[in-house]
């Protein structure tokens, strides 16, 4: 990923599940890494496992309600209709409210990183650890 990439000043020029799509990568990877240097000795598989129960539907549900109070009003609003946004799919696994609101959090990450406010955006994610992630 390319860090000098000019911010998108126009955020009616994409999508809110495009953010989403974004912001679920970053919060995949940002996990990842995370999980990777508080356990270094594990194989990839059980990494995988505890990524896995931190990054499912469910968890960034309980995530996105625990940073509610902590976002601005833009940021709020960015999380609304991203939650709001209509999907073509739920997965199988996963309650339709849950789903929405792991939608909306993934929405304002990737709205963060793309309109370039990564320190925010650390600092957002430095609150979702900071909940601990119990299930790990």
């Amino acid at each position: 990923m390319e860090q000098n990439q000019a911010p998108l000043c126009d955020r009616g020029q994409i999508q809110m599940l495009a953010y989403a799509y974004m912001g679920d990568a970053l919060y995949d990877a940002f996990v990842r890494d995370r999980l990777i240097r508080r356990h270094p000795g594990e194989t990839a598989h059980q990494l995988h496992l505890r990524a896995v129960r931190v990054v499912r539907c469910g968890a960034q549900a309980k995530t996105a309600l625990g940073i509610l109070d902590s976002l601005t009003p833009q940021e709020r609003d960015i999380f609304r209709r991203g939650r709001n946004a209509k999907s073509a799919t739920v997965p199988k696994n996963a309650d339709v409210g849950e789903y929405r609101l792991a939608t909306g959090f993934e929405a304002l990450l990737g709205y963060l990183h793309l309109h370039g406010n990564g320190e925010r955006l650390q600092e957002i994610l430095a609150l979702c650890e900071a909940q601990g992630w119990e299930d790990e």
